[in-house]
């Protein structure tokens, strides 16, 4: 039979990429996580794990292993759920601003949904703005989302600095009025983009809108112009401006906010695992 802590930090490694960010997501020591990897591949007799340059990444036999370890994970969360005196019941209508989900969130989330099956998740994934009116109209129960510094709104999960950044910054920053790549309004980093530039008489012009961040990360690949993020979601292939080339961008926050009538229990235990799994990634 196979070791279901085995799986879990199998699981928790492709997630991260890390085998020290699995640990630290799993509190567990970095040589268990390393002994639970290799104890699987040896009853398996089979490799699944390799490095890159970058981080770790799943061999062949890992791919063909990861959706049966994630199924018999989610089995042994279902019948936990079963025999728990007071499981989590009920749905929860969660929004998550976009730059958010390709991050982070699946390693956020994933644990969640594994332990609470009796829990209906609706995710819907949108801008910062976007989020906020729909809670205000009652269609969002829990929002994880950017604020602006000074914004009362929400609970504080992390704070982080907004970069400028571009495939090719010399480039781009000789070609005339600054082409930006951006979010449409009411994109938070787009209006904080365009108000440094404005207080400092930088002339710009708008070269890429786009709702998706996949799409402005094309562009910005492409080498259509500058983009704005927060400095650790900034997209592989772009170069980060140095600071005394453009206007200092303030930092945005990252923060919780429920819906007054949500359902307490649900919204509490998800805000919690996010808290504690975000901030151990920040930590990390």
């Amino acid at each position: 039979m196979l070791d279901l802590s085995q799986l879990r930090s199998f699981v928790a490694v492709e997630q991260m990429g890390s085998f020290t960010l699995a640990a630290e997501r799993l509190s567990l020591g970095q040589s268990t996580v390393s002994q639970h990897i290799q104890r699987l591949e040896a009853a398996l007799g089979r490799k699944l794990l390799a490095r890159d340059t970058h981080k770790v990444i799943l061999t062949g036999d890992g791919e063909s292993l990861l959706s049966h370890a994630r199924s018999m994970l989610a089995i042994e969360g279902q019948v936990q759920s079963l025999f728990r005196g007071h499981s989590l019941r009920g749905s929860l209508r969660l929004g998550v601003s976009e730059d958010f989900v390709t991050s982070q969130l699946p390693a956020v989330l994933e644990d969640f949904v594994r332990s609470h099956p009796s829990v209906d998740l609706e995710l819907t994934v949108a801008l910062s703005g976007v989020l906020y009116e729909m809670q205000d109209n009652g269609e969002i129960d829990l929002v994880l989302a950017k604020r602006r510094l000074g914004d009362a709104r929400g609970k504080l999960v992390y704070r982080e600095p907004l970069v400028w950044l571009a495939r090719d910054p010399e480039r781009v920053l000789t070609s005339g009025p600054l082409p930006l790549i951006a979010f449409p309004p009411p994109s938070v980093t787009r209006a904080i983009a365009l108000e440094a530039l404005g207080r400092n008489g930088v002339a710009w012009r708008i070269v890429c809108t786009c709702g998706s961040l996949s799409g402005l990360t094309a562009a910005a690949r492409a080498g259509m112009g500058v983009l704005v993020q927060p400095r650790s979601m900034a997209p592989s292939g772009l170069k980060e401006i140095p600071a005394a080339k453009l206007p200092a961008l303030e930092d945005v926050e990252f923060v919780l906010v429920p819906r007054k009538g949500a359902d307490q229990a649900l919204v509490a235990a998800l805000s919690d695992d996010i808290l504690q799994k975000v901030r151990r990634l920040k930590s990390a």
